[in-house]
């Protein structure tokens, strides 16, 4: 079972309004944030915004999941995990990952081994809205 420090959430929320609520950690050196951007490009193409949507039951089970492994391999960290669905616009985020540990190296890894993991098994697809 997850920690209550690996933190996982799905929702049309933007990840700025969800950052807010964040709260630094005394006993990690590390903090992490990493910000997937939508691009103003897909295929070639303009784009305006992509339109995220999920399978939410299946999707927060997967996170869940995400988490449980995690926290297993990383007991002295914190993870938090926001996927936005909904359309959001270019160069608005669509996914964060902050990850506190008590030393860097770890916390790249935990940054990088979740979003790995997020893109191999977390059913959220997207679709692009073209510039016409």
């Amino acid at each position: 079972m997850a920690s209550q420090h690996f933190v996982t959430n799905i929702s049309a929320e933007s990840v700025a309004d969800v950052e807010k609520r964040f709260e630094s950690s005394t006993l990690h050196g590390a903090d992490i944030r990493f910000h997937g951007v939508v691009r103003d490009r897909e295929n070639d193409r303009s784009i305006s915004a992509i339109d995220y949507s999920c399978y939410a039951e299946m999707a927060e089970r997967e996170l869940q999941k995400i988490a449980d492994q995690l926290s297993e391999r990383f007991p002295d960290g914190r993870l938090f995990i926001h996927h936005r669905i909904g359309k959001v616009t270019t160069g608005d985020a669509s996914l964060l990952i902050r990850a506190q540990m008590p030393h860097s190296a770890a916390a790249f890894e935990l940054t990088q081994t979740a979003l790995k993991m997020i893109k191999e098994t977390v059913p959220v697809w997207k679709k692009p809205c073209f510039v016409q």
